[in-house]
């Protein structure tokens, strides 16, 4: 509703500037969104979680500062107008392959790690994503034990 009412403010205004850089079938979006919900959904987002959200879409992507800061800036504001995770999983479920797939549920085990500890809504949310993305049980506890040897995370 948010959305609708800015799209309305900017076209009865002739500006352009607010137009979103990334459809809301891009990818790339939806992957920042289910990103940057796994970093919020443990009710805070540190600076580091932002800082290493950035550099991980930046190096995926290979987007410009700008536009990866707009990138999260969009998802961001998916990510609270979303009912639900759906939408998001049902692009990357049709438009990404299995291994680009995973490599967004090796992100999100990469974020959740960068706190230093695993919340259980993280791991919750990661684990829903992985199911909805068509990402076996098995893959996503290999990425899950990969990320936090990484990230030099014990076992809790």
């Amino acid at each position: 509703m948010l959305k609708a009412l800015r799209t309305f403010l900017a076209e009865l205004s002739g500006d352009s500037a607010d137009k979103p850089l990334f459809s809301p079938d891009d990818h790339r979006l939806a992957s920042a969104a289910l990103l940057f919900h796994v970093i919020a959904i443990d009710g805070t987002v540190a600076d580091s979680e932002r800082q290493r959200l950035h550099d991980l879409l930046q190096q995926r992507y290979g987007l410009d500062a700008a536009a990866t800061e707009e990138l999260m800036r969009e998802a961001e504001i998916a990510d609270q107008e979303a009912v639900d995770l759906f939408h998001f999983t049902r692009v990357i479920k049709d438009k990404l392959d299995l291994a680009d797939r995973e490599a967004i549920i090796a992100m999100m085990w990469d974020l959740v790690f960068q706190d230093g500890s695993l919340h259980e809504f993280e791991d919750n949310t990661i684990w829903r994503v992985a199911d909805l993305i068509g990402v076996s049980r098995e893959a996503r506890i290999r990425l899950k034990q990969t990320m936090r040897g990484a990230a030099g995370v014990g076992e809790a």
